[in-house]
């Protein structure tokens, strides 16, 4: 974790991760110069989701896919994200093929 700092150094960020139906965001208070990573850890989520591996995660920060050391400004919120499950190049093209398929058949 970041070094503790004086008491006026302390930022606040969210840190949220999202399943279809459950969506989760912690608000913390963390010393200034904390990473990406040290805050996804102190929010307790993945404690609380089995799949969540941190180690391995693909951090953002409002949307922008971040390094886990990324420091963190106060405001910010931290966005632990899930693994695709398929391609999204192979999802749309199956969109396109099956658009182009119900064109024919009228």
């Amino acid at each position: 974790m970041a070094e503790h700092m004086n008491e006026g150094e302390v930022i606040s960020v969210e840190v949220a991760y999202a399943l279809p139906a459950v969506q989760t965001l912690v608000s913390l208070q963390l010393p200034r110069g904390t990473t990406a990573m040290e805050a996804a850890q102190r929010s307790g989520i993945a404690s609380r989701f089995d799949e969540v591996d941190l180690e391995n995660a693909t951090l953002g920060v409002f949307g922008q896919i971040v390094a886990h050391g990324r420091v963190l400004r106060n405001g910010d919120r931290v966005e632990i994200y899930r693994p695709l499950t398929a391609d999204p190049k192979a999802v749309r093209k199956a969109r396109a093929e099956r658009v182009t398929a119900r064109r024919k058949r009228k």
